[in-house]
């Protein structure tokens, strides 16, 4: 059986860490990638390589896609985790905080996927995971920019895959719902920054509620892990993989209110 080289982003924590866990696992090489360039400790170093990279710098996030193919010869999955939250009302975001936000969820995973592109389409194989979020599909108040960077995550991934279907590159959106994760601890969300009024009771309760969850979340990120390298093993290509029940549940309202507004 031919072992896997896996490109991650994003592995010092949470469904990243899992995902490499997973990969290493069942026996394939991850290169991962970590904003001090240094490796989780508990990480197999036998199979495992760590790249500096942060998400902002696109030339960076690419040299690293091309460096992980480089060191092996081939790449095999390209998995875009690597992100951050942005909680608060879409009034109160400044331009600063949506560029951000976007240069780090949305531009980032870009570049490693045009990076990874033509070696993928070289092999005439690969797959790509982009980690977008239910919140993307079905988002909640006070989460409107972050949610909109997921949803452009997914919307990309819907074409990409149409695109790339006739050089046999797979692609997956795969849309997690609250995993015990630090997601929601203040190193990987922020608040927008300008104060204002109004949203008392909206966005206000939701992120409360929210934040309260954090490392409380039903889902746990070892199974999400399991249930990603389950779809690469088996050359399966979703091109949708909603993760937690409480995804499930939330797509399937966001469905229901759409055929409502289309039979209006």
């Amino acid at each position: 059986m031919r072992h896997r080289v896996w490109f991650v982003t994003g592995i010092s924590r949470g469904l990243g860490k899992a995902i490499a866990q997973c990969a290493i696992g069942g026996g394939d090489f991850v290169v991962g990638t970590t904003r001090s360039g240094e490796a989780p400790a508990d990480l197999p170093p036998q199979r495992l390589a760590v790249l500096k990279v942060d998400m902002r710098d696109t030339e960076g996030v690419a040299s690293a896609v091309r460096a992980a193919a480089d060191l092996k010869g081939r790449l095999d999955v390209l998995v875009n985790n690597a992100g951050y939250g942005l909680l608060g009302p879409v009034e109160t975001a400044s331009a600063d905080e949506v560029g951000a936000v976007f240069e780090t969820n949305v531009f980032g995973p870009i570049a490693a996927i045009r990076a990874a592109l033509p070696i993928m389409r070289a092999q005439r194989s690969g797959h790509i995971i982009n980690i977008s979020s239910v919140a993307g599909m079905a988002p909640a108040p006070g989460t409107g920019i972050y949610s909109a960077t997921k949803a452009a995550l997914s919307a990309m991934s819907y074409s990409l895959a149409a695109e790339l279907a006739p050089h046999g590159v797979r692609v997956t959106a795969v849309s997690p719902g609250s995993f015990r994760t630090e997601f929601l601890e203040p190193r990987s969300v922020r608040q927008t920054g300008q104060a204002t009024t109004g949203y008392e009771e909206t966005a206000e309760p939701t992120i409360d509620a929210l934040l309260r969850k954090s490392l409380k979340q039903i889902g746990d990120p070892e199974r999400a892990a399991a249930a990603i390298a389950e779809i690469v093993r088996a050359e399966a290509d979703p091109l949708d993989l909603l993760l937690g029940s409480d995804a499930l549940e939330r797509v399937q309202s966001r469905g229901a209110r759409f055929q409502a507004d289309i039979q209006a």
